[in-house]
């Protein structure tokens, strides 16, 4: 018999009655036993499509294909270690501190009355940090960090858009500071970086607070992790005004979210599961219970810096209106947004910020610059 040839393959396939095929040999999908669930990083990024689509409009296609690109990082010098010897290092990389040449630049503009000044309070960055990245559209990466000649490691690899709401704090020398959602950790590396406070890390989940543990212990010396200059703990953020209000100048509240960047690119631990929907829903009241005790922690004229890594106005801008509406009704306590325009254009060269962005300042994901999300927002209790 001559070989079938594919034109008549065809043609059989259109005459066979599958319908004659004997029952036990049939073939029906168990959709329940057999088929794949959604994994939580596709309900991800389904969530973000409908969201964001109306959120950013057109901006969306570049973020969102931003965020399923690989993340951009910066090394944040460990000031612990022999820095000038690390930054040199990180020089010879091709890569720029961000943070002191936009100082710097900045200061030029200044002097030369090209640029409006804020006052120094508003202006104010927290001192001494140094953070090393790679200009615009370049994709090199930063080797691994590892131990340097006075036995702590030399850099901390970061998405340098999480520095911006250290920065934003603008810390003093002798301040009493509260990062009252601490872990993982890099944040609270960041503000023992500054030398000028006194710091109270906490987080409630003990797994968290273990890795923490074990930044400070591959970061900071051994005098400092267990003299009076940090104190971590483990307590449940939400009644921080309760346990100590009224006692810090600077507290930053860096809450848990749907962390963006995390739930499109992992299974572990993604608030997308269908089992954490509940969850997911509650955030922002969430949110909003921590930011309000972060509040209460402050004393009068002190300084909160809110900051999530989503881009939801949900969990960002609207928590911000939501807690400053909620003591202003319980405690009958003011609290003011500080204007951080200046920080925009003074990092402009570095992130690419959301320019519609009704309260705080937003990094967007952006192919040239890809860090963030990055929302923070500065607040200032009055009374």
């Amino acid at each position: 018999m001559a070989a079938l040839t594919l034109r008549g393959v065809r043609e059989l396939l259109k005459r066979v009655d599958f319908a004659t095929v004997p029952r036990r040999h049939r073939y029906k999908k168990k959709w329940a036993a057999t088929e794949p669930k959604f994994p939580a990083v596709r309900l991800a990024l389904q969530n973000f499509d409908m969201t964001y689509s109306v959120q950013f409009g057109d901006l969306w296609p570049s973020i969102r294909v931003s965020l399923l690109s690989e993340q951009k990082y910066g090394a944040l010098v460990n000031n612990f270690a022999a820095w000038d010897h690390v930054s040199a290092k990180l020089e010879q990389l091709s890569a720029k501190d961000f943070v002191n040449e936009a100082i710097s630049h900045w200061e030029l503009q200044s002097e030369g009355g090209q640029s409006a000044a804020p006052s120094p309070a508003s202006w104010a960055c927290s001192p001494n940090l140094r953070c090393f990245t790679f200009d615009r559209g370049d994709i090199s990466r930063f080797p691994p960090a590892r131990p340097g000649s006075l036995g702590v490691m030399d850099y901390y690899l970061m998405d340098a858009a999480s520095l911006l709401p250290v920065l934003a704090l603008g810390l003093q020398p002798g301040d009493i500071v509260l990062d009252l959602c601490a872990a993982p950790g890099g944040k609270t590396l960041a503000l023992l970086q500054t030398g000028c406070c006194n710091l109270a890390a906490n987080d409630l989940s003990t797994s968290r607070i273990a890795r923490l543990q074990k930044i400070l212990h591959s970061y900071v010396p051994e005098e400092i992790r267990d003299g009076n200059q940090v104190r971590v703990t483990s307590w449940d953020g939400r009644k921080w005004g309760e346990l100590e209000g009224d006692t810090y100048d600077r507290v930053l509240v860096d809450v848990p979210c749907t962390t963006d960047r995390h739930s499109l690119h992992e299974e572990e631990n993604n608030i997308f599961k269908r089992s954490r929907k509940k969850e997911r829903q509650m955030l922002p009241v969430l949110q909003v219970q921590l930011l309000a005790a972060g509040l209460l922690a402050t004393k009068p004229g002190g300084h909160v810096v809110y900051s999530t890594c989503s881009l939801s106005h949900l969990q960002n801008e609207y928590v911000v209106q939501g807690a400053i509406e909620l003591l202003a009704n319980q405690y009958s306590m003011q609290v003011q947004v500080e204007d951080l325009t200046h920080f925009r254009r003074l990092f402009m060269d570095t992130f690419c910020f959301f320019s519609s962005c009704q309260v705080g300042e937003l990094v967007i994901p952006n192919l040239m610059a890809n860090f963030g999300p990055m929302y923070f927002c500065k607040m200032r209790r009055l009374t």
